[in-house]
């Protein structure tokens, strides 16, 4: 596609073709980086782009492909398939046999590629036949293939500042070959701080809006485009928020760590950010319960009865009136004193459980204890004859003695921990009253 083509979009008219006009990524393609000394000396490794839509990915490839001395092929993970990498790196073999050229192959989508078409480029890439360049918005550490992503060098981008966008738009408003140099348009600076607010760190959404402003704008009477304020919000609106799988997991981690670490307001935002995305508020409700049982525990029993009922509400109120007891049990929930004492009590009885084998129940707890054959004189005795405390042994008799249960100092459980100690006093009979 020429660079010049006015009928291909703004986005793709505007693509930079050397590191010098590429915005943003300073922290990769600054000056005497590694990247930008393997791309300018031709010597760059195997690869993986990572980030969000808009941020240079596919731009970053092509820089590269420009500058190899290299052959360069590119395929989309969503259309091609293992036959399509094997013919690839056939003539990849036979140019670098006959020709001693290298084969630079552009994966878009890389993440989409299965084990098998993963598998099918490995030898390949080993053998340097193949200088693979893939680019993706997942996490490949979690989305691809541990065999591919540990013989790639991996580079994340992040979503550019709103100053980057601006650049981009200005650059875009001014240049005669590619952009609209050559028209009398006039974009205001309340306009170009929208478009890149909208944007969200993806250049590529912000030249849609612009691109859009300007063919939808009738010239005045001068001849003159004006693209102002009000139209800006018309033509970009507000970029839908999207959460790809990655991000996704990653929201609902810092969610959840959010919860843990007593952090309200960070707790709201990744939880109101996912709903925000489409994500099902159940789903929210679901984690607050468990982290209600999980971290606060017995430092606050309330907290886990305000997430089930934050549940209930929701799902007989649904949204928005469902989302205010969601917000409710949130702030409950992060505020509350934490203990981790259940989860401790719990993967202790399950460890013990398991390593102790079958242990017999006491005789004096069994059914119809009278009936055990061999109980030692041992019958159950009823605690309420006694004041409500009796001693006697709950455990197994291999386990006698064992705890699992430690009350921690936060919230409620010194008084369970004084509950507990007053039950021994008595059983032991040295209570004072």
């Amino acid at each position: 596609m020429a660079a010049g083509n006015m009928m291909s979009p703004l986005a793709e008219r505007m693509r930079p073709h050397t590191l010098e006009e590429f915005i943003g990524q300073k922290h990769l393609v600054s000056p005497g980086s590694l990247l930008t000394r393997a791309i300018k000396t031709d010597k760059l490794g195997s690869c993986i782009f990572f980030g969000p839509p808009g941020t240079g990915k596919t731009t970053l490839a092509s820089i590269i492909a420009e500058s190899t001395h290299g052959a360069f092929a590119k395929m989309n993970a969503v259309s091609s398939g293992v036959a399509d990498a094997k013919k690839l790196i056939d003539e990849a073999r036979d140019r670098l046999k006959m020709y001693g050229k290298r084969t630079y192959l552009l994966l878009d989508e890389c993440h989409r590629w299965n084990k098998a078409q993963s598998d099918c480029v490995l030898s390949a890439v080993e053998d340097g036949s193949i200088i693979f360049i893939g680019s993706t918005t997942e996490n490949p550490y979690v989305s691809m293939t541990n065999a591919i992503v540990s013989r790639c060098r991996v580079f994340e981008l992040k979503p550019l500042t709103d100053d980057e966008v601006k650049e981009g738009l200005r650059r875009a408003i001014t240049d005669k070959k590619n952009g609209y140099g050559n028209l009398k348009l006039n974009v205001t600076d309340e306009a170009v701080d929208h478009f890149a607010w909208a944007a969200s760190g993806d250049l590529r959404s912000a030249y849609g809006s612009l691109e859009l402003a300007v063919l939808s704008t009738p010239p005045g009477p001068d001849g003159s485009i004006t693209i102002d304020g009000k139209t800006a919000e018309q033509s970009a609106q507000k970029k839908m928020l999207t959460v790809d799988e990655t991000l996704y997991y990653d929201m609902l981690s810092a969610f959840c760590k959010s919860l843990r670490g007593s952090a309200p307001d960070a707790a709201l935002y990744y939880a109101f950010r996912l709903i925000e995305s489409g994500c099902d508020p159940m789903l929210i409700l679901r984690r607050l319960m468990a982290h209600a049982a999980e971290d606060v525990g017995l430092a606050n029993t309330n907290a886990l009865v305000v997430a089930v009922s934050a549940c209930q509400a929701y799902e007989r109120l649904g949204s928005p009136e469902g989302l205010i007891p969601l917000t409710e049990a949130i702030i409950c929930v992060a505020t509350s004193p934490k203990s981790n004492s259940v989860v401790v009590a719990r993967d202790a009885a399950i460890d013990c459980v398991k390593k102790s084998g079958d242990s017999n129940v006491p005789y004096q707890l069994r059914n119809y204890p009278e009936h055990s054959p061999n109980r030692d004189g041992r019958t159950y005795v009823y605690p309420h004859d006694h004041g409500g405390y009796y001693k006697q042994e709950y455990m197994p008799d291999a386990l006698v003695g064992k705890r699992f249960y430690f009350p921690r100092s936060e919230g409620d459980e010194p008084r369970i921990a004084e509950f507990m100690k007053r039950v021994k006093d008595i059983e032991n009979g040295s209570d004072p009253g």
